[in-house]
Protein backbone atom coordinates (compact mmCIF):
# COMPACT_ATOMS: atom_id res chain seq x y z
CA UNK A 1 0.00 0.00 0.00
CA UNK A 2 1.29 3.56 -1.07
CA UNK A 3 2.77 5.56 1.98
CA UNK A 4 -0.07 8.69 1.76
CA UNK A 5 -2.73 5.94 1.82
CA UNK A 6 -1.35 4.06 4.93
CA UNK A 7 -1.19 7.38 6.89
CA UNK A 8 -4.76 8.04 6.33
CA UNK A 9 -6.52 7.52 9.43
CA UNK A 10 -10.70 7.80 8.78
CA UNK A 11 -12.90 6.88 5.72
CA UNK A 12 -13.42 10.51 5.17
CA UNK A 13 -9.81 11.17 4.82
CA UNK A 14 -9.35 8.03 2.50
CA UNK A 15 -12.62 9.39 0.23
CA UNK A 16 -11.22 12.84 0.09
CA UNK A 17 -7.68 11.80 -1.38
CA UNK A 18 -9.20 9.13 -3.55
CA UNK A 19 -11.42 12.50 -5.22
CA UNK A 20 -8.51 14.28 -5.44
CA UNK A 21 -6.45 11.54 -7.19
CA UNK A 22 -8.69 9.61 -9.68
CA UNK A 23 -8.12 11.79 -12.93
CA UNK A 24 -4.09 10.98 -12.45
CA UNK A 25 -3.98 7.51 -10.47
CA UNK A 26 -6.75 5.67 -10.49
CA UNK A 27 -4.91 2.66 -8.70
CA UNK A 28 -4.01 4.73 -5.86
CA UNK A 29 -7.84 6.29 -5.82
CA UNK A 30 -8.74 2.67 -5.16
CA UNK A 31 -6.02 1.77 -2.86
CA UNK A 32 -7.44 5.14 -0.85
CA UNK A 33 -10.94 3.36 -1.06
CA UNK A 34 -9.76 0.02 0.15
CA UNK A 35 -8.09 1.79 3.25
CA UNK A 36 -11.62 2.95 4.06
CA UNK A 37 -12.84 -0.26 3.51
CA UNK A 38 -10.44 -1.42 6.40
CA UNK A 39 -10.99 1.32 8.80
CA UNK A 40 -14.67 1.11 8.32
CA UNK A 41 -14.67 -2.63 9.12
CA UNK A 42 -12.32 -2.56 12.24
CA UNK A 43 -14.28 0.09 13.57
CA UNK A 44 -16.89 -2.38 13.78
CA UNK A 45 -15.70 -3.99 16.72
CA UNK A 46 -15.69 -7.79 14.71
CA UNK A 47 -14.50 -10.32 17.39
CA UNK A 48 -12.46 -12.57 14.68
CA UNK A 49 -10.46 -12.91 11.71
CA UNK A 50 -13.82 -14.18 9.52
CA UNK A 51 -15.55 -11.43 11.20
CA UNK A 52 -13.80 -8.37 10.16
CA UNK A 53 -13.23 -10.09 6.45
CA UNK A 54 -16.68 -10.39 6.86
CA UNK A 55 -17.17 -6.90 7.38
CA UNK A 56 -15.13 -5.75 4.75
CA UNK A 57 -17.10 -7.76 2.30
CA UNK A 58 -20.21 -5.40 3.39
CA UNK A 59 -18.46 -1.91 3.77
CA UNK A 60 -16.43 -2.96 -0.08
CA UNK A 61 -20.17 -3.42 -1.03
CA UNK A 62 -21.66 0.11 0.03
CA UNK A 63 -18.68 1.53 -1.70
CA UNK A 64 -19.57 -0.13 -5.37
CA UNK A 65 -23.06 1.63 -4.73
CA UNK A 66 -21.53 4.73 -3.21
CA UNK A 67 -19.44 5.37 -6.60
CA UNK A 68 -22.65 3.73 -8.43
CA UNK A 69 -24.91 6.69 -6.79
CA UNK A 70 -22.45 9.60 -6.28
CA UNK A 71 -22.75 9.46 -2.68
CA UNK A 72 -22.85 7.76 0.35
CA UNK A 73 -24.81 4.90 0.19
CA UNK A 74 -25.20 1.88 2.92
CA UNK A 75 -26.41 -1.97 2.22
CA UNK A 76 -30.16 -1.27 3.29
CA UNK A 77 -30.87 -4.45 3.10
CA UNK A 78 -27.94 -6.56 4.19
CA UNK A 79 -27.28 -4.06 7.65
CA UNK A 80 -30.96 -5.06 9.40
CA UNK A 81 -30.06 -8.52 8.33
CA UNK A 82 -26.70 -8.61 10.58
CA UNK A 83 -28.24 -7.06 12.87
CA UNK A 84 -30.74 -9.72 13.24
CA UNK A 85 -29.00 -12.97 12.40
CA UNK A 86 -24.81 -11.40 12.91
CA UNK A 87 -22.62 -11.00 10.61
CA UNK A 88 -21.62 -14.94 9.45
CA UNK A 89 -25.31 -15.90 9.47
CA UNK A 90 -26.10 -12.67 7.54
CA UNK A 91 -23.26 -13.85 4.75
CA UNK A 92 -24.17 -17.15 4.82
CA UNK A 93 -28.14 -16.05 4.11
CA UNK A 94 -26.78 -14.01 1.20
CA UNK A 95 -24.65 -16.60 -0.03
CA UNK A 96 -27.10 -19.25 -0.06
CA UNK A 97 -29.45 -17.72 -2.25
CA UNK A 98 -30.58 -18.67 -5.75
CA UNK A 99 -29.85 -15.39 -7.39
CA UNK A 100 -26.17 -14.06 -7.25
CA UNK A 101 -25.06 -11.27 -4.62
CA UNK A 102 -25.39 -8.10 -6.04
CA UNK A 103 -22.08 -6.24 -7.00
CA UNK A 104 -19.55 -8.22 -7.78
CA UNK A 105 -18.64 -7.16 -11.13
CA UNK A 106 -18.54 -3.63 -9.73
CA UNK A 107 -16.33 -5.21 -7.12
CA UNK A 108 -14.08 -6.76 -9.62
CA UNK A 109 -13.87 -2.73 -11.37
CA UNK A 110 -12.79 -1.32 -8.25
CA UNK A 111 -10.16 -4.24 -7.70
CA UNK A 112 -11.86 -5.75 -5.36
CA UNK A 113 -13.30 -8.97 -5.97
CA UNK A 114 -11.03 -10.33 -3.22
CA UNK A 115 -14.03 -8.95 -1.00
CA UNK A 116 -16.92 -10.28 -2.49
CA UNK A 117 -19.23 -13.03 -0.08
CA UNK A 118 -17.89 -15.71 -2.14
CA UNK A 119 -14.54 -15.52 -1.50
CA UNK A 120 -14.97 -14.54 2.00
CA UNK A 121 -16.49 -18.22 2.72
CA UNK A 122 -14.01 -19.86 0.73
CA UNK A 123 -11.45 -17.90 2.85
CA UNK A 124 -13.11 -19.40 5.99
CA UNK A 125 -14.89 -22.53 5.40
CA UNK A 126 -14.59 -23.71 8.77
CA UNK A 127 -17.47 -20.72 9.83
CA UNK A 128 -19.77 -21.64 7.01
CA UNK A 129 -21.68 -24.25 5.94
CA UNK A 130 -21.32 -27.00 2.87
CA UNK A 131 -24.05 -25.49 1.12
CA UNK A 132 -22.68 -21.76 1.14
CA UNK A 133 -19.16 -23.01 0.64
CA UNK A 134 -20.69 -24.91 -2.04
CA UNK A 135 -22.88 -22.16 -3.63
CA UNK A 136 -19.44 -20.23 -3.37
CA UNK A 137 -17.00 -21.92 -5.21
CA UNK A 138 -19.79 -22.60 -7.69
CA UNK A 139 -20.62 -18.48 -8.09
CA UNK A 140 -16.40 -17.84 -8.04
CA UNK A 141 -15.49 -20.40 -10.73
CA UNK A 142 -18.54 -18.66 -12.83
CA UNK A 143 -17.73 -15.36 -12.26
CA UNK A 144 -13.81 -16.30 -13.43
CA UNK A 145 -14.83 -17.43 -16.74
CA UNK A 146 -16.83 -14.79 -17.55
CA UNK A 147 -13.75 -12.17 -16.49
Amino acid sequence: MDERVQKLKTPKDCERFARNVIQKNPALAQEARRRAVELRASAHGAQSPVEIEALQAVYAYEEVLSVKHGRRTRASRTWPMIERHGIIEAIERVVKRKDETAGYTALVEMGMQDLAFEAVVLRYPEAFSQEAIAKSRERLRGWTTLA
